[in-house]
């Protein structure tokens, strides 16, 4: 396929010891590389759909971001640490090195893993399933290619993490 770069994953997940919840999505877009955090595409909805689920405002600075997450016992990180990939399209992606996850599940008491759409659930169970040995839920992706899906019906599938982290 022309057109591919090879990419690796250049900054680090967000976690620590009290994380309950992972929320893995597939590979940064062009926006986030350049921003170097997640997310970073302003018409993602990943932001304030967990604005919402936390009944917080919406993060502005990464520091905002990391210290929301981590109130909350949220985890993040992508399946892939390095691919071929065409721009921020999911479906250019070739030649996977998946991501280390273990490096997150030996040292937090994840309880459930969710995915931040379909690519991404499918590369994990492809890529990370047989070495974590863990189940994951698929949710809609909050990308703004994803724009079947408004910020309430995103809410209807991402509510389950909302309730979730409050009874944990």
């Amino acid at each position: 396929m022309d057109g591919l770069d090879q990419v690796t994953h250049e900054f680090e997940p967000v976690f620590d010891q009290n994380s309950k919840v992972l929320i893995l999505g597939t590979f940064p877009s062009v926006k986030s590389r350049e921003n170097q955090f997640y997310y970073g595409h302003p018409q993602n909805r990943f932001w304030k759909v967990i604005a919402r689920l936390t009944k917080e405002q919406v993060p502005i600075t990464i520091e905002e971001k990391k210290a929301l997450l981590l109130r909350h016992g949220i985890a993040i990180w992508d399946v892939i640490s390095s691919c071929e990939i065409k721009g921020s399209s999911d479906s250019s992606i070739r030649n996977v090195v998946p991501a280390d996850l273990n490096r997150i599940l030996d040292h937090c008491d994840i309880r459930r893993i969710y995915a931040n759409g379909g690519t991404a659930k499918k590369l994990y169970e492809r890529y990370s399933k047989g070495k974590t040995g863990r189940e994951i839920i698929g949710l809609p992706s909050t990308s703004p290619a994803n724009a079947a899906y408004s910020i309430d019906r995103l809410m209807e599938s991402w509510g389950e993490i909302g309730e979730f982290i409050k009874g944990v």
